[in-house]
């Protein structure tokens, strides 16, 4: 008998291969923190022994959810600033709260919050761009859920820096103290076109390209945003990027919407990602991102939630649904972004655009075994056609019932292993008691 770690068996795996392929009856074998096999049930049993087994019943094995755009730590912010407009939303209600509140102290809690949400909704790996990126590096590494951390970068100061050139100096320091770290990726994250001038944007563009660091910027997010660079460049944003030399595969667009066919070859040609946020673009009234043309051109698209001050929470199921409903839409075609699509956005094609698809994304022998567990057992399940199907139009975070980052349980049956649900709770609520009595 061959000598395992851990043993998990499921009615179904969702393997988000190449193939695509949905096994039935089989078990998944996690040994030094990576898939060793993925078998028949009864193949597993007769080859391996390991010190751990889970009988997970009618639940889908399936690679852990990949949000590719958040900002943790406003997680504080929930439901403070609803039902307005993007620039409105964002001038009036979100700089000025973060100007009073934002601080190590708010970052570190902020993000604990949202790390633990989004364990409990099937997340493995997320992406954030926040001030202190430095406590979202160690809470990330506490919790045991892996990051990318995109440090910010505009031209006015904040509690973070005063200037581009601190802000970059800070993030490549805390980029070469995470240098050789397997959970944590340090890259650029430079706000907007509109809040970063060309001097800088030249300067990222030529380190990213000498040292091999990815980009990650709010772009195209709205049709004013547009009209401004045309204005201001004579140019749209996203040729204004090309022509700085920041566009690549690299370079990772989010939002994207207001696109027009020159746009769209530009990010094609580059090879750039696009990180879609439909939830958050609905929510602002942004516009919407024409994820079928860009998947027709060969455009890899993944998806994210945003930060809950826009959403408002961290659910990747619900981004699915929305992304697959809404791609059919805007298409006017139904057969637009089907649910096996819509399921590789949120986990493989996230894996990619963060250059981590040759580790996570997929459930494969040799790549981490960054797994959830989802339950289809109950009534708002049945009957069961397709577990894929399921996953994107009829399934709730609430359903994550298992979660292993690298081998190692984060959340067993809905409780978290790593965080303290009632400590974050508690601690969300003071902070919540705290904004309130600033108010009056």
């Amino acid at each position: 008998m061959q000598k395992a770690d851990t043993i998990l068996f499921s009615r179904w795996i969702v393997t988000v291969n190449a193939q695509r392929e949905v096994l039935e009856n089989h078990a998944l074998v996690i040994d030094q923190q990576k898939i060793k096999a993925i078998l028949p049930a009864d193949e597993v049993r007769q080859q391996f022994e390991a010190g751990e087994e889970f009988n997970l019943g009618d639940s889908v094995l399936m690679p852990g959810l990949v949000n590719t755009h958040g900002h943790a730590a406003m997680t504080m912010f929930r439901g403070m600033a609803d039902d307005l407009p993007l620039m409105t939303w964002l001038n009036d209600h979100m700089w000025p709260a973060e100007g009073k509140w934002v601080s190590e102290q708010f970052v570190a809690d902020g993000t604990r919050i949202a790390i633990g949400e989004m364990i409990r909704c099937g997340t493995t790996t997320f992406s954030d761009n926040y001030f202190f990126p430095e406590q979202a590096a160690l809470e990330a590494k506490k919790a045991g859920i892996r990051a990318q951390l995109n440090f910010p970068i505009m031209d006015f100061p904040t509690a973070w820096a005063q200037n581009p050139d601190e802000y970059i100096k800070k993030g490549l320091a805390l980029r070469e103290q995470f240098a050789n770290d397997d959970q944590v990726h340090v890259v650029f994250g430079p706000h907007a076109p509109y809040t970063v001038s060309d001097e800088p944007l030249k300067k990222i563009a030529q380190l990213a390209k000498e040292h091999n660091i990815l980009i990650q910027m709010h772009v195209h997010e709205t049709q004013v945003e547009v009209d401004e660079s045309i204005e201001k460049y004579g140019k749209r944003p996203i040729r204004r990027l090309y022509d700085l030399g920041l566009l690549g595969p690299h370079m990772q667009c989010v939002h994207m919407t207001a696109l027009n066919d020159e746009d769209i070859q530009l990010i094609a040609e580059t090879g750039s990602h696009v990180m879609h946020c439909p939830e958050s673009n609905l929510k602002l009234a942004s516009g919407f991102c024409p994820v079928h043309k860009l998947q027709e051109q060969g455009i890899n698209v993944s998806l994210g939630t945003d930060g809950t001050a826009s959403n408002n929470d961290l659910d990747m199921f619900g981004e699915m649904r929305t992304a697959a409903q809404l791609a059919k839409a805007v298409a006017m075609n139904a057969e637009a972004l089907p649910a096996g699509e819509a399921l590789a956005m949120a986990t493989i094609n996230g894996a990619k655009a963060l250059g981590l698809d040759n580790q996570i994304g997929s459930l494969e022998v040799g790549k981490l075994a960054d797994i959830i567990a989802v339950d289809l057992s109950d009534l708002e399940s049945q009957p069961i056609f397709s577990p894929v199907s399921h996953l994107v139009y009829a399934t709730t975070r609430n359903q994550v019932t298992d979660v292993w980052v690298g081998g190692k349980q984060l959340m067993t049956n809905r409780e978290l292993t790593t965080l303290s649900k009632a400590e974050l709770i508690s601690t969300a609520q003071a902070w919540q008691s705290k904004i309130i009595a600033a108010r009056s």
